[in-house]
């Protein structure tokens, strides 16, 4: 958020690497700057939606991320975005070797997209959320800011005087319904 004395009517939004910027006037009340930077967050979603990954992309991408911090031992079956999930990030069903991704995660910052599709990789090794899962997590450079990240869009859910806002009870970890 930055707030600027120059700026008299306009507010506009950018990406920068990981974090988004919010210009907005410096008179403004909080309750409009809320109001404002759910507005544009929801604008840049829907501008980075159209660059959405597919199915195919999604597993070349977990194939990586497996590579990558997983020392490529996790090896989905099948990984795919699905529209049936508004209460979980992810779901993952180890016996089958299937990871959903809720399609609510396109458009949010790559580095969140890569922590789900990585927390549920790790559920094809460790099924369940004990310190060994919690272990294979700690490689990944960007899990804590992609916890907060996820916990602040779920926060801005439950909050009332944002248009649009939803309203659901999630248990302590909102990443994953694994089964």
């Amino acid at each position: 958020m930055r707030r600027s004395a120059r700026r008299s009517r306009t507010v506009s939004a950018y990406r920068e690497g990981d974090r988004t910027i919010v210009l907005i006037p410096a008179r403004m009340s909080h309750a409009e700057e809320q109001r404002w930077v759910a507005q544009m967050l929801e604008k840049l979603a829907a501008q980075e939606s159209r660059r959405i990954l597919g199915d195919d992309a999604l597993m070349d991408r977990a194939r990586g991320l497996s590579a990558a911090y997983l020392g490529d031992r996790a090896r989905p079956a099948q990984v795919r975005w699905v529209t049936n999930q508004n209460s979980r990030w992810g779901s993952c069903t180890p016996s089958e070797g299937t990871i959903r991704l809720s399609h609510r995660l396109q458009g949010m910052p790559e580095y969140v997209l890569d922590y789900v599709l990585l927390h549920e990789l790790a559920h094809l090794l460790v099924p369940d959320h004990g310190p060994a899962f919690w272990a294979l997590l700690e490689a990944y450079p960007r899990t804590e800011r992609a916890r907060g990240y996820l916990e602040g869009v779920v926060s801005a859910a439950r909050l009332p005087h944002i248009p649009g806002a939803r309203h659901a009870d999630r248990d302590a970890d909102p990443a994953c319904s694994c089964g």
